[in-house]
């Protein structure tokens, strides 16, 4: 039975153990679905890895709740009147730059991945 591929061409590669291990191992990592996927980005790309975002996710999270706490305390001073508008301003601003130190981290995180 002919196959009608796109690639006619087959690549034989010998590793040995430790080279297989290793192989097998960033295969795992990379998220591809078969070894020519992998093989092939790495060939036409030059290199083939997988960013694990959890970290930012997390903290992603963390600061969302931060932010909603801050808010609900902001409400409840507003209703009550007991606190300056400025300490509202500062908290405001030092989670601005819990922000800014997230969005650092990720685009520091997307340049290496170009």
């Amino acid at each position: 039975m002919a196959y009608n591929r796109k690639r006619s061409l087959e690549l034989h590669v010998f590793l040995n153990e430790e080279e297989n291990e290793i192989f097998e191992a960033k295969f795992r990592l990379s998220g591809k679905q078969n070894k020519s996927d992998f093989l092939r980005q790495l060939i036409l790309e030059g290199f083939v890895y997988e960013i694990d975002f959890s970290d930012i996710q997390r903290n992603n999270f963390l600061l969302s709740n931060i932010s909603n706490n801050i808010n609900q305390i902001a409400h409840r001073i507003n209703e009550t009147r007991n606190i300056h508008q400025s300490d509202i301003d500062a908290i405001r601003k030092e989670i601005e730059k819990l922000w800014q130190l997230q969005k650092s981290t990720l685009s520091s995180i997307l340049s290496v991945k170009q």
